[in-house]
């Protein structure tokens, strides 16, 4: 399937220089880049993926305030 997209002058100037230095086509390259965007971002993977270097990582910081205890709270 054929898709056209618009893109800014220099992000294709860019593109076209990715792709000789790969010696690859535009077409392959925006095929690959959009595999990899849809890979990372569909779905939860890249919130597991996150997750688990941050489990990997041994950090005990808390990345949240602690909640107030609301047993002995009156209004």
């Amino acid at each position: 399937m054929a898709i056209g997209i618009r893109l800014e002058p220099e992000l294709e100037q860019q593109l076209d220089r990715l792709a000789q230095s790969l010696g690859k086509t535009r077409s392959a390259c925006v095929r690959e880049a959009i595999a990899h965007y849809l890979h990372r971002f569909d779905g939860d993977e890249e919130a597991k993926r996150q997750s688990s270097l941050i489990a990997a990582s041994g950090c005990t910081q808390q990345w949240s305030e602690p909640l107030p205890d609301w047993d002995d709270w009156t209004a």
